[in-house]
């Protein structure tokens, strides 16, 4: 053999070398396609486990299932109760497409089937698929689809869809990728379930405590607005409110409106079969459709909650939140957490009516027991004081003394009359509060006080016995206007009111130590009086002077002078 002879193998050993090393080549493709993709489901379980907001989770999981198996489209629907999709998270469509489009899809066609049958479905042609339904105007072209259950804790929560894969259709390979990811997700999608659910307990039970605290302190009306204000917020609804329902009259009304709400204050009948089910079950509801609900506007669509309690004095109320039409129903969690929060509200709202009421029992029994000795002992010792100095006076002959005996014992007899007025505004809140004599101590307090030495009021006779509801509107009307006056006008130190009621008729006069009325326009502020007394047959006159200025209207009783 020669050094320039050309070495030659022979042909057969060589086409199978060469076949060997081709697949072995395809075998080390392979291979490191496959560490890449694992190397990209390892990434995209970290980004799906990386985050606790379940919206945030939401999103993660469909552009970690895109980018993991090069879909152009890919969309996450959460299943509700009833068996549609609630919530459709999608990437890849144009914000423009997705708005000309209109509505999102609500679980029919291929969506549906995933949804009656939790198996993996990959379909090379969704057009050619039987179970397709079309798409609506304006929707992209799509071919390809794999669709993937999301399982958490037994239960499907949602599907995975993807749609327009980069190699044309979708590999065996592909779906166990998407399966493994589904797999994480459901784990993310539960821890972060939990941990909402954990922030949102403490954020109701913190709620509750401070509510709590503020509805003792504060009146009913107030305590209902304090429980929409705090449910609207929780609940992040689009309008709260409280409903007073009467099943004896058939009537409910609105007893307290909370932010987004518009209602009338009006009663209106009971008419919506959802809300008298409620009353009448004593059960709270979730609904989608209420129907017509007279107080309230705009609740004829969309979630709505309804939690029936009962408030003071047995009262029976509704607390009802509602959101716009498409929006996520209220869930399980937010009625449970919406029933504890209002029966608590209920429970502040009888024990800060239960205060108030033993505060109001302890403020008249120390008013009963000032008035009782006022009368006592006040009085009685005054009036022994005036007997003594009259018996006195008796034995003295008349003059300067004499006259001296006889002022003070007026004096003593005035201010006994002032103490009894006294004992009655004590006992203002155990009776009604629309009496005449109420009236005129609340007119006499708020005029009155303006002056260096507050007016005094005096009442004579049985005034609230002989006054009917017309001479009570005017002998009011006569107080108030001249006290006002005087106030006003007068530059008087202190004026007096008395009330004196015979038989026949009642009698106000006002006295006032002012520098008189003179060529004053309060006499065109006193004209209506004048006439009111000429209607009902009665007398008005004015006496003033520069020592000051005296009024007096004279009423005749009901059936005495018409």
């Amino acid at each position: 053999m020669h050094d320039d002879d050309p070495i030659t193998f022979p042909d057969a050993p060589r086409g199978e070398l060469d076949r060997t090393l081709n697949n072995l080549v395809e075998q080390a493709r392979k291979v490191m396609e496959t560490q890449g993709r694992l190397r990209a489901l390892v990434r995209a379980n970290q980004a799906v486990v990386s985050h606790l907001e379940l919206p945030v989770v939401l999103r993660t999981i469909v552009e970690a299932a895109v980018e993991l198996v090069g879909a152009r489209y890919g969309a996450l629907g959460v299943i509700s109760e009833g068996g549609t999709l609630e919530q459709f998270i999608h990437v890849g469509m144009p914000d423009e497409t997705v708005k000309h489009i209109g509505h999102l899809p609500e679980g029919h066609g291929l969506l549906g089937a995933l949804i009656d049958d939790p198996r993996p479905i990959r379909i090379d042609s969704i057009a050619a698929d039987p179970r397709s339904v079309g798409f609506p105007d304006g929707h992209p072209p799509m071919t390809g689809f794999l669709g993937v259950p999301i399982v958490v804790r037994d239960a499907v929560y949602g599907n995975l869809y993807l749609t327009e894969p980069a190699s044309g259709t979708f590999s065996d390979e592909d779906a166990q990728l998407v399966g493994a990811l589904a797999a994480s997700a459901g784990f993310a999608i539960d821890n972060a379930r939990l941990f909402a659910e954990s922030s949102a307990r403490q954020a109701w039970s913190a709620t509750a405590a401070e509510m709590t605290a503020a509805i003792l302190g504060a009146e009913k009306t107030e305590a209902f607005d304090e429980l929409v204000t705090r449910v609207h917020r929780l609940l992040r609804a689009d309008s709260v409110c409280v409903l007073q329902v009467d099943a004896n009259q058939n009537s409910v009304r609105v007893a307290a409106l909370g932010p987004g709400a518009a209602s009338s204050s009006d009663a209106a009948p009971l008419d919506n079969d959802r809300l008298r089910s409620v009353m009448e079950g004593a059960q709270p509801a979730r609904t989608d459709d209420i129907g017509p609900l007279s107080p309230l506007s705009g609740w004829e669509t969309g979630p709505v909650l309804l939690v029936p309690f009962d408030g003071a004095a047995r009262r029976s109320y509704v607390l009802a939140a509602h959101r716009e039409a498409g929006v996520p129903p209220f869930t399980a969690f937010e009625l449970e957490r919406t029933v504890a929060l209002t029966g608590q509200a209920a429970i502040a709202i009888e024990l800060a009516s239960a205060r108030a009421d033993r505060q109001r029992v302890l403020l008249l029994e120390d008013r009963t027991r000032i008035a009782r000795d006022l009368h006592d002992h006040v009085i009685q010792q005054l009036f022994g004081t005036g007997m003594e100095l009259q018996s006195i006076e008796s034995l003295l002959s008349p003059g300067a003394i004499t006259e001296r005996i006889g002022g003070a014992v007026k004096s003593l007899d005035e201010t006994i009359s002032q103490i009894r007025t006294i004992i009655f505004a004590l006992s203002h809140s155990q009776g009604g509060g629309d009496s005449l004599r109420h009236r005129l101590l609340d007119i006499v307090h708020e005029y009155g006080s303006s002056l260096a030495t507050p007016a005094t009021l005096s009442f004579s006779g049985p005034v609230d016995v002989l006054a009917d509801a017309a001479v009570s509107d005017d002998i009011a009307a006569f107080v108030r206007e001249g006290l006002s006056n005087v106030v006003r006008h007068a530059a008087a130190s202190t004026a007096a009111v008395v009330v004196e009621a015979t038989p026949e008729a009642i009698t106000a006069t006002i006295a006032d130590d002012g520098h008189g009325m003179g060529d004053s326009t309060r006499r065109s502020g006193l004209a209506n009086i004048r006439d009111r007394a000429l209607l009902r047959n009665g007398t008005f006159d004015i006496d003033s002077g520069s020592d000051g200025t005296r009024i007096r209207l004279r009423l005749p009783v009901l059936g005495k002078g018409e």
